[in-house]
């Protein structure tokens, strides 16, 4: 049997730099990549757009609300989420997606536990980040009997009917543990498989810590409680 297609979502914002790789390796293995552009003013849309992807811009920033956005420009069974500064690794996408596929889950997310980070070591910016991902993931295992190691990768795919169901919220980078948190809380089906993370290609991270920490904290309590 022919695999069925699926959508490969990249949320970007200014990644000029590396937009066009991340585009054409995707359309090796999906017919359709979908760019949700958060007000980028280097010409990421146009880059991405000459590449082959179908690109949607929106006029907010935050992961989350270019995450939100695409929902409703999805027509397939399944979605895949990856970053767009090369920080993942294309070659694992039919591992993400197998799952799925096969019908034996709902949710499928990449663990860098499992497989491995070249990212989050080597400073304390990067200390700070392990241990909070750490704290939050341990937090979601008590509190929804689960035994899960990553729960902050975005690199991760998901039948669309069960996203739309999950009724998303954030709009920052903290959507990534809000998807985590309500799959296992309503009985959806999440399977961890293990890819390695690689050092961004291009710049830094726009994650700042100090700025959104206590994000975090109130979206941990607000899904695990609420």
């Amino acid at each position: 049997m022919t695999p069925r297609p699926f959508t490969i979502v990249i949320p970007t914002r200014n990644e000029a730099e590396t937009i066009v790789e991340m585009v054409r390796c995707c359309l090796k293995y999906a017919p359709e990549v979908l760019v949700v552009d958060s007000l980028s003013t280097d010409g990421t849309p146009q880059l991405a757009e000459h590449a082959g992807a179908r690109v949607l811009s929106v006029p907010l920033l935050g992961k989350g609300n270019a995450i939100r956005a695409a929902i409703p420009a999805l027509a397939t069974e399944w979605v895949l989420f990856i970053d767009a500064d090369g920080s993942h690794d294309v070659a694992d996408i039919p591992k993400l997606i197998a799952p799925l596929q096969a019908g034996v889950a709902d949710h499928v997310q990449a663990s860098r536990l499992m497989g491995g980070s070249s990212e989050l070591h080597g400073s304390f910016q990067e200390f700070w980040r392990l241990a909070g991902s750490a704290f939050i993931t341990a937090c979601i295992n008590w509190r929804c009997g689960a035994r899960i190691s990553d729960s902050q990768n975005g690199f991760r795919a998901l039948r669309v009917d069960v996203l739309k169901a999950l009724d998303l919220r954030e709009a920052i980078t903290t959507i990534e543990q809000e998807m985590v948190i309500k799959t296992l809380r309503r009985g959806f089906r999440l399977v961890e498989v293990p890819s390695h993370e690689h050092a961004r290609i291009f710049g830094e991270s726009k994650i700042r810590l100090s700025r959104v920490w206590f994000r975090y904290g109130y979206a941990l309590m607000r899904y695990l409680f609420g």
